[in-house]
């Protein structure tokens, strides 16, 4: 048995170990850290949402088997590696995917099936609240699907007497506790950035929009409580290890850290939780999440306001569409290379591809690509058709094929960004990039570099995600010294001086990416026309 090894197993049997577990979309991860964070075990389970009357939800029996079996997996990948069960844990950490709406009544039963973010059916509830707050409430806010209900006059709405995320849900059931941390918070209400608390004068604002409909609650009574990273949620209680380890090994008592989104662990996975940072994960959908020194001079519908898991502000730039249709040209040019006979390695396709665009014209010589498979809210379209145009004199290259459809991926964040960094003049130090885009190295880093005018960095444990980032978290729970901010753990304990490899914006590049969009703009009413047409 080796030396790391050794270690390994000493720390888990010495009950020394600390996991994160994280409810994605597809697929629930449970990461195990040892004592200098490095993941030292992982488990994992796969599970689909299902369409429902018209909903997207996952019933909580799949929820159940999602997080046991998950954890079982993890537990197998213990003995596997190094002969012994997990028995006790040091922390503990449960994330999920943001926003959703469970409406619990006063015997803690589900009222209606769980509502992810997936669900785009409380437009009129978010456009209504957005006037009445003056601030940005995105259709995936828990309190516009509590507000449409109210509208479509549900009749469980009476009944409710408390309602939270999924990690919300799983911390409770876990611990007893109705807590939740302020980056989950932040996706259910507004926070108040000075009380790092849900906003009390919209509270108030709300309760007074309702009070005709003669509910028996108040907002303020329905809503969990707010944490803060590194604050005590509460322990696993004997009813709570039971659910996690149906073989019973697991020993109650753990400290568990507040339960976060997939937002927060993203900031944490990716040490991005400094004032003037950021990071830009890059994968099927992206989105920019930038820590502000200060609040917007105004609402806008293309940035939702969120927090750090500290509570520090941050605008979250998100859009449906990113590397799609990027993937499904690369899978025409490997069926090209198969019907000449030629066995293409996909890396080494993608690779080739991805750099031969770093040779197209700066502004992709007049071609112009839309990326949406589906709707996409920044630019106004509520379904997506993948478009590709140019005009008889553009200049018909592969580099600026490929040019063009990567500027695409990134085209429509870059829209919103624009917002903050020209409207609003935020300034940017650091942006942390992760995902599948940024895989081969160099290229997606530096047009994301030309997108936001910003140096870009990416480091290797970046891919590690948010089941790393939740376990991180409940590592400063238990490890943190006095005093010690979320911010300095990270950089002192965790990430240690590493900040992966940066790569300066090419001022050319930027100047053709701001002609690119320009010319993107223009043609949005082709997309407009394609959508409205090919049905």
């Amino acid at each position: 048995m080796s030396a790391d090894v050794n270690k390994a197993k000493s720390i888990i049997e010495s009950g020394k170990a600390i996991l994160g577990i994280e409810f994605g979309s597809t697929r629930i991860k449970a990461v195990l850290i040892g004592e200098d964070n490095a993941p030292i075990a992982s488990g994992s389970y796969d599970w689909e949402n299902q369409l429902e009357n018209g909903i997207w939800t996952y019933s909580l029996d799949a929820i159940w088997k999602g997080l046991q079996g998950c954890y079982a997996d993890m537990a197998a990948d213990v003995r596997a590696q190094y002969g012994v069960d997990v028995e006790n844990l040091a922390g503990i950490g449960f994330s999920a995917m943001m926003h959703g709406y469970m409406a619990f009544d006063k015997n803690d039963e589900l009222l209606v099936p769980f509502r992810t973010w997936r669900n785009t059916i409380t437009g009129q509830a978010a456009a209504e609240l957005f006037d009445l707050f003056n601030y940005n409430i995105p259709q995936r806010w828990s309190i516009a699907h509590l507000y449409q209900a109210i509208l479509n006059g549900e009749e469980h709405v009476k009944d409710v007497a408390f309602f939270t995320t999924l990690a919300g849900y799983i911390h409770w059931q876990m611990t007893g506790q109705k807590v939740i941390g302020v980056g989950d918070a932040s996706g259910m209400f507004p926070i108040d950035i000075e009380t790092r608390d849900f906003n009390k004068s919209m509270i108030a604002k709300f309760d007074a929009l309702v009070a005709p409909k003669g509910y028996p609650w108040k907002l303020g009574e329905i809503l969990p409580k707010v944490l803060l990273a590194g604050q005590d949620a509460g322990r696993l209680t004997e009813e709570g290890a039971k659910k996690l380890d149906v073989s019973g090994k697991l020993k109650a008592g753990i400290p568990i850290c507040p339960p976060e989104g997939d937002a927060g662990t993203g900031m944490a996975a990716t040490n991005s939780v400094a004032v003037r940072t950021g990071n830009v994960s890059a994968g099927t959908s992206v989105f920019a999440m930038i820590v502000l020194e200060k609040d917007l001079s105004k609402a806008y519908p293309e940035i939702d306001l969120v927090t750090t898991p500290s509570g520090d502000l941050v605008a979250m730039v998100h859009c449906n569409n990113c590397t799609s249709d990027l993937n499904a040209w690369v899978g025409l040019f490997r069926e090209f290379s198969e019907a000449f006979g030629v066995d293409v390695d996909m890396n080494r396709l993608f690779g080739t591809l991805y750099n031969k665009a770093l040779e197209g014209d700066k502004d992709c010589g007049g071609l112009v690509a839309y990326n949406y498979f589906s709707g996409e809210p920044i630019t106004g379209l509520e379904e997506g058709r993948p478009l590709f145009v140019r005009r008889p004199d553009s200049k018909f290259s592969l580099a600026n094929f490929m040019r063009a459809n990567l500027y695409s991926s990134l085209a429509t964040l870059k829209i919103g960004l624009d917002i903050l960094l020209k409207a609003e003049d935020i300034k940017i130090d650091k942006v942390m990039g992760h995902g599948g885009l940024f895989k081969t190295k160099g290229v997606g880093q530096s047009i994301l570099a030309a997108a936001m005018s910003s140096p870009v960095s990416v480091m290797e444990t970046a891919g590690e995600g948010g089941a790393w980032g939740i376990a991180l978290l409940a590592s400063y729970l238990v490890n943190k010294k006095d005093g010690e901010t979320l911010e300095d753990f990270l950089n002192d304990k965790v990430f240690a001086g590493d900040t992966g490899v940066e790569m300066t914006p090419d001022p050319a590049d930027a100047a053709g990416f701001d002609a690119f969009i320009e010319t993107y703009k223009a043609c949005l009413p082709v997309e407009r026309a394609a959508v409205d047409t090919l049905k």
